[in-house]
């Protein structure tokens, strides 16, 4: 398996699985509504809902960087942790989805569109290789996959 195929593979098991270790991202918010999506644990702690802007935020930003784009063509603002929607209810929590998803798409377009020397160049002043920011992206989902199984389960036992 060639590079590219490799790391949307490893981008796809840890987005939308299947995946041996559990949900993967996608189906750690599956049939999430939208009143477990804003509980948090505690004051300055991250719902589920900001979960997910802030894996879509990353996906941008991995590509914006894989492609030279420039900043500000995220459409929530601000960056990291978006602010979430006003109303916040099921079709905005749709769509909010609906954008990490959109954006995960968007990453693997621009890691199938990179010629294979991209793979080990570095970006401008970053420690990190190409392919490095693409593993750990997926990465990323993971980690947030499981912390988003641990806010489900808390939610179940909080008072």
């Amino acid at each position: 398996m060639k590079e590219p195929e490799y790391l949307v593979r490893l981008l796809d098991d840890a987005f939308r699985g299947p995946s041996w270790h559990g949900p993967a991202l996608l189906g750690s918010i599956r049939g999430v509504k939208p009143t477990l999506a804003l509980w948090k644990p505690g004051p300055d702690r991250h719902s589920i809902w900001e979960l997910v802007l802030h894996a879509a935020y990353w996906k941008y930003t991995v590509v914006r960087r894989l492609t030279g784009a420039t900043r500000g063509g995220f459409p929530r603002a601000p960056s990291n942790f978006p602010a979430l929607p006003d109303p916040a209810d099921a079709k905005a929590l749709r769509a909010d989805v609906a954008l990490l998803q959109d954006q995960h798409d968007q990453l693997v377009q621009a890691v199938l569109s990179l010629p294979d020397p991209a793979f080990r160049r570095r970006q401008a002043s970053s420690r990190w290789t190409n392919a490095s920011m693409i593993r750990g992206v997926a990465m990323h989902d993971v980690y947030h996959a499981g912390q988003i199984q641990l806010l489900k389960r808390l939610w179940r036992t909080a008072p």
